[in-house]
Parts: structure tokens; C-alpha cells; sequence
């Protein structure tokens, strides 16, 4: 493609700009680098347009999940799965990749220079700016998207969620939604991982958290995370306007995070009363 197709950086951040992104906020980002069109610098070019709108005293996060090599495990009854995982070699936050349904600007995230990601291989996030330590700093292991995580930190510290032409279905932070709302009998789900220990050695760990995989209860409808983007659009509180070639919108993050739990209180509580 020649170069004078590509979207220029500065051109980005003007887009950006126009649909409300302010210096020095803390934005989670999902992202469709095709919705987004080709840019100058590929997906660097995508990041350093987001650094440069939220400026050197703003935040930028991501899910990454990761790929762990012996996630097989978890497959097998629990009662088996320590013993599997003797002698397998640690998962290595550090360099595991993303899961692939985060899409490739997630993996540009997570090498970009400045990014942290945390250890937990469950729920596995990368950010970069001035409040990555109120991100991350003693993070719960379980519940990892739950009371204290990265999630209920990004609603406290007035973030938003910043959507480039992303899936309907990717709106990660209604994951804590779901701690909140009031649904009775929540699946829950215990995994297994070989981790370094705080002494360095290998150790095998448990993570506990609501299943985040296959929902907190059975529920045979469309995915619900998309539906209640779209209740909530219909509410007309998100900010709206093209990045680029993308469909973009701006939504406050503690919002949606107590829209999305009346929602689900609503709809996927068999005991309530109409």
C-alpha cells in the first residue's frame, strides 16, 4: 500500500481527541487494528497516537489473557492436576503471548516499550502510564477481576473504556459486573498453574474466580456482554465518532459496570420477581 494511504499518527490523535479522549486520563482499550484502517508505523503507530492523547500523566490497559502451555490441565479433575504438573517447566509472565481472541494490537501492547503486564495467568493485563502501580500494586490472585482488581481499580480511579471497532462481545470490564451482581448460585471455577514461587523456584498454584469462560450461569440466549453493550447504547451515555476508519465510542467504566449489573441482576436471576 503506498505510503500516502496510510492514516498519519497525528491524524489519530485528532480523532481521538474529537470523541473525548482527555490527557491524563486511564482509558482500557479494545481494539480492531483492520476497523482502525492502516496507519503510519502499523500498530505502533496506533499506540503512539493513544500515548500522545492521554499524555504522559494518563493510562492506557489492555486484557492480554496468556497462552500457558499447560492450560491442559485444567481440563482434568482437579484431583489429578498437581501431580501433572510436576516437573513442567513455570509459566513466564514475561513473555507468554497473548490469547488470540485479544486481537494482535494486544501483543504490540504488551512489547511496546514502558508496558507492564501483571502475573496472574488467568487474568493477565498490560499497562503503561502514570497509574500502572494503582493498576496493578497487590492485586488479588483470586478473583482476579473481582473487588480490587484491575477492573474495580479502573471504575475508582474514573477510567473509561475506549472501543476502537471492537467485537460487540469485548467489554471486559462487565466481567466485574458480574462479582456485583446479585444472580444467586455463581459458577465458579478453580485452575491449576505452575508459577514461580516468591523464592523464584517453581511452585504449583491454584487461581479461584468466578468462570469467566464459560459464564457465571447457564444462559442460552446471544452472548450476553453484547447485549448489554447494546441496552446500553441505547441509553445514549457513551460518546460516539470515528478513529480513523473505526466506530469508536467512549464509555465511563463504573457506569457500565452498574448498568451491566442491573442487567444481569434482571436477567439471569431466576428468582426474581418482574
Amino acid at each position: 500500500m503506498a505510503g500516502s494511504d496510510l492514516l498519519p499518527v497525528a491524524d489519530l490523535v485528532r480523532d481521538l481527541r474529537g470523541l473525548g479522549v482527555r490527557a491524563g486520563e486511564t482509558l482500557m482499550l479494545h481494539a480492531s487494528l483492520r476497523a482502525i484502517g492502516p496507519v503510519e508505523g502499523g500498530a505502533g503507530g496506533v499506540l503512539d497516537a493513544l500515548d500522545e492523547a492521554v499524555g504522559p500523566d494518563g493510562t492506557l490497559l489492555m486484557i492480554l489473557g496468556a497462552v500457558v502451555d499447560h492450560e491442559w490441565v485444567n481440563a482434568r479433575p482437579e484431583e489429578e492436576r498437581a501431580a501433572l504438573l510436576e516437573g513442567v517447566p513455570p509459566y513466564d509472565p514475561e513473555i507468554a503471548l497473548p490469547l488470540p481472541e485479544v486481537g494482535y494490537l494486544a501483543e504490540a501492547f504488551r512489547r511496546h516499550p514502558g508496558t507492564r503486564v501483571n502475573d496472574n495467568p488467568s487474568g493477565r493485563f498490560a499497562a503503561r502510564g502514570a497509574s500502572v502501580d494503582a493498576l496493578f500494586r497487590n492485586a488479588p490472585w483470586d478473583d482476579y477481576y473481582g473487588p480490587d482488581s484491575p477492573l474495580d481499580r479502573l471504575c475508582r480511579l474514573g477510567g473509561r473504556v475506549l472501543r476502537l471497532g471492537a467485537s460487540p462481545d469485548t467489554t471486559t470490564v462487565l466481567h466485574f459486573a458480574e462479582y456485583l451482581a446479585e444472580v444467586p448460585d455463581k459458577r465458579r471455577v478453580v485452575r491449576h498453574y505452575r508459577v514461580r514461587g516468591t523464592d523464584g523456584a517453581p511452585v504449583t498454584r491454584t487461581v479461584s474466580s468466578l468462570d469467566d469462560e464459560h459464564g457465571i450461569v447457564d444462559w442460552e440466549g446471544e452472548d450476553e456482554f453484547a447485549l448489554i453493550l447494546q441496552a446500553y447504547r441505547a441509553t445514549g451515555r457513551q460518546r460516539t465518532g470515528l478513529v480513523g476508519r473505526a466506530q469508536s465510542e467512549l464509555i465511563d467504566a463504573a457506569d457500565i459496570v452498574a448498568f451491566g449489573a442491573e442487567w444481569m441482576t434482571a436477567n439471569l436471576n431466576p428468582n426474581r420477581v418482574p
